[in-house]
């Protein structure tokens, strides 16, 4: 199962930058990501997923790290992989397919983030992040 993941920031009318993170149930606050569909790219499936669920319209800037392991899914052992992409969140409309969400700074979203591999993917978007803002600014 291949999955998308959307590491999305922004900047604050007052210059900070915040972080997207989601809930959905009890598992905790996480980074938001989509299953990608038959003919689809890990990048469109990003796309989509912030447009529809997210209500907002984004441009993936570069990918931050990738995961695999193995979920249980109906009692079956399934191998998954998650392409995480550092993703600018341009406007914003009605968050409408998470149970949760939020807009928040950098160290309360790693705070908040209850898997430790996202922990470190989050930190590796930070640094993708400082690249991007330090060519934007040449």
């Amino acid at each position: 199962m291949l999955i998308g993941g959307a590491v999305v920031f922004r900047r604050a009318k007052n210059g900070r930058v915040d972080w997207f993170l989601v809930q959905e149930d009890e598992k905790g606050w996480e980074i938001p990501k989509a299953i990608v569909r038959k003919g689809e790219s890990s990048v469109r499936a990003v796309l989509r997923a912030m447009g529809e669920q997210g209500g907002m319209s984004c441009r993936v800037l570069d990918e931050v790290g990738r995961i695999e392991d193995d979920v249980e899914i109906n009692g079956k052992k399934t191998q998954r992989k998650i392409i995480y992409y550092l993703v600018l969140g341009r406007t914003g409309g009605e968050v409408l397919g998470f149970d949760n969400s939020a807009w928040i700074d950098f160290s309360s979203a790693l705070r908040r983030v209850s898997w430790e591999k996202e922990k470190m993917i989050l930190k590796q978007a930070k640094v993708e992040f400082e690249k991007w803002l330090a060519r934007q600014k040449k």
